[in-house]
């Protein structure tokens, strides 16, 4: 990674990724679903015979547990609900939708959020600031502006209310990402793409990192059902697998 890291990092075998057909420029899979946008900020999902566009202009999309949410370039959220894009109150530049309950995600002036009720209509301010922020079952991960890493460990109380005790995490990435199977992976500023070995409910945080050789540099990733998938600088898209 692109600073020294506490821990021993190990490399895998290369992964076995093939080239999908199309251009975007961020993506994210959860639930068999995968969703994207493009740099024109026109919206796609995939389906067996290929991409289908989703009306509507958004610059970030997530999909998960929470549904599927994005942020257009006002900074206006919304969440996909009976087929139509439906604006939730707030304001945000990045969404996550793979907590268990309600989405997250940061504004643009990094401060960090929750959606209390899931779809409730309460945005509440969890302390930290953070410009990339993921959830998985059991633990929240985000990074700073200067790729700084954290693990949020959100609690949900309340059914619905999520609070946070931050740790820093060795180790710098640009983006991450939490699967719905809990793991973390994530991209620093080289495009280089790193796994955090040893995560479970018992260990949220994990023992360590290991470097996950790619054809090419990235600057997205997201994983599911076994499958991970990348964004390439050049907005090329693979579907990788072990």
């Amino acid at each position: 990674m692109s600073v020294s890291l506490s821990v021993c990092l190990s490399v895998l075998p290369a992964l076995e990724c093939r080239l999908v057909p199309g251009s975007l420029k961020q993506l994210d899979v959860g639930n068999g679903q995968v969703f994207g946008v493009n740099s024109n900020n026109q919206i796609y999902t995939l389906y067996s015979t290929g991409w289908i566009q989703v009306p509507g202009s958004l610059k970030h999309v997530s999909v998960g547990p929470a549904g599927v949410w994005g942020v257009d370039s006002n900074n206006y959220i919304y969440k996909l609900g009976g087929g139509d894009w439906v604006i939730v109150p707030g304001l945000l530049k990045q969404v996550d939708a793979g907590g268990m309950i309600s989405p997250a995600g940061v504004n643009m002036y990094d401060d960090i959020y929750c959606l209390t009720g899931g779809q409730g209509s309460s945005w509440i301010n969890i302390p930290g600031k953070l410009k990339y922020y993921s959830c998985g079952p059991y633990s929240c991960w985000g990074v700073n502006a200067v790729d700084n890493i954290y693990i949020m460990k959100v609690i949900y109380i309340y059914i619905y209310d999520c609070e946070n005790g931050e740790n820093q995490i060795p180790g710098a990435l640009s983006m991450i990402e939490v699967s719905t199977d809990g793991k973390v992976i994530g991209v620093n500023s080289n495009g280089d793409i790193y796994q955090r070995d040893g995560v479970s409910p018992r260990n949220p945080a994990g023992t360590g990192w290991h470097q996950v050789p790619s054809p090419q540099k990235v600057k997205h990733v997201s994983y599911d059902l076994g499958h991970l998938w990348l964004i390439g600088r050049d907005d090329r898209i693979m579907d990788c697998t072990e």
